[in-house]
């Protein structure tokens, strides 16, 4: 059975064996017999390399934090989370050289960003015309990354079927502003902005 540690561009978290190419944390969200009990423990939500420094981990160990695993970097973006300080340095030093801003005041703004006052997903108004590449919207309640005049369809394992983007009209936003900013500056990480299913 595989484990619920799989991240959606929403943000949820779902049982998957797909893997993906990115792994992170939003600290321990587990019980003790590995069950996911809440959505995230702090507003430091991170998105980290695979493989760092030969680590191995041993998934859901209790009292630890909790690893999640994201198809690619625009999944991780769409969920709300950010290049790790420790594994993706240079990309973690880039990231907030773009913003300006310190880790904290990132993490604050981007935790306002993803959730509202309940802890609902939060989804942001945007002109389509002003999305960019690599940013997600919600069309009939799933999840579609923008890339050029198409949308992609996500699922755990890729992008699946495609859709002809409309050229005008509002629509409904899913990654945070703040990491909109950052993918039209034309961010471009050491980890895949995206999995290899978009290109096929």
């Amino acid at each position: 059975m595989p484990l619920q540690n799989r991240v959606t561009p929403l943000g949820d978290l779902i049982s998957d064996p797909a893997r993906g190419l990115l792994y992170g944390n939003r600290g321990c969200l587990h019980a003790g017999d590995g069950t996911i009990r809440r959505s995230f423990a702090v507003k430091r939500w991170i998105a980290c390399r695979l493989e760092f420094k030969d680590r191995k981990r041993r998934l859901l160990v209790p009292g630890r934090y909790t690893e999640l695993f994201f198809l690619d970097e625009a999944t991780a973006f769409a969920a709300g989370h950010r290049p790790c300080a420790e594994c993706r340095r240079e990309d973690y030093n880039r990231f907030v050289g773009l913003l300006g801003m310190r880790a904290d005041a990132i993490d604050e703004r981007l935790h306002g960003e993803r959730l509202d006052a309940s802890g609902a997903r939060r989804l942001h108004r945007a002109n389509v015309e002003e999305v960019p590449d690599g940013a997600f919207v919600l069309d009939a309640a799933e999840p579609w990354l923008v890339l050029g005049a198409e949308l992609l369809r996500w699922t755990p394992a890729g992008y699946t079927e495609r859709a002809r983007r409309r050229p005008t009209g509002d629509v409904d936003l899913i990654t945070p502003p703040l990491l909109v900013d950052v993918l039209r500056s034309g961010w471009r990480g050491s980890e895949p902005l995206l999995h290899p299913s978009a290109a096929t």
